[in-house]
């Protein structure tokens, strides 16, 4: 399993067994899954996401904002209480770039994002047979009509 460092950005890979023994960033010794909600920036959020197989729940909220204040306390509540989601804070007066990509139009706000894709060898769909051809074009023939005979097709 794939935790992205909440202080550093570096990719590090735990074993599932591990996950909950309170593993350390492999580089910044910052811990992995702390039982509490960790503050991203614009930057980092997107690699974070991507990087991160664990369930993402981030709150965009502003210093400002008294329901985002008083909704504080729920969420870190609730970052001890599953430590198999990862709660993230974005402040989103100085995020413009996530709280745009993720259409924030009120805070406080909870979403859930979708990972990126993962980029790799998969096979590429058919496309779908396609439709047969109207009466007045030749229908299942594929020949079509002379002009004159579809103009009377269509009228009628």
């Amino acid at each position: 399993m794939h935790l992205v460092c909440p202080s550093c950005g570096a990719t590090n890979r735990v074993s599932e067994a591990r996950v909950r023994e309170a593993p350390v960033c492999g580089r910044c010794a910052t811990p992995l899954m702390a039982a509490e909600p960790v503050n991203l920036s614009d930057e980092a959020l997107p690699k974070f996401i991507a990087g991160t197989d664990l369930p993402v729940l981030v709150d965009f909220w502003a210093e400002w904002c008294g329901p985002c204040k008083a909704m504080a306390p729920q969420f870190a509540s609730a970052a001890s209480q599953v430590p198999d989601v990862r709660f993230i804070k974005v402040e989103s007066d100085y995020a413009p770039t996530a709280s745009a990509r993720y259409r924030i139009r009120s805070i406080p706000t909870l979403i859930e994002p979708e990972p990126a894709p993962k980029l790799g060898p998969e096979p590429v769909p058919r496309p779908a047979a396609a439709p047969p051809w109207p009466a007045w074009a030749g229908g299942s023939s594929g020949k079509l009509m002379p002009r004159s005979r579809a103009r009377a097709v269509i009228r009628s």
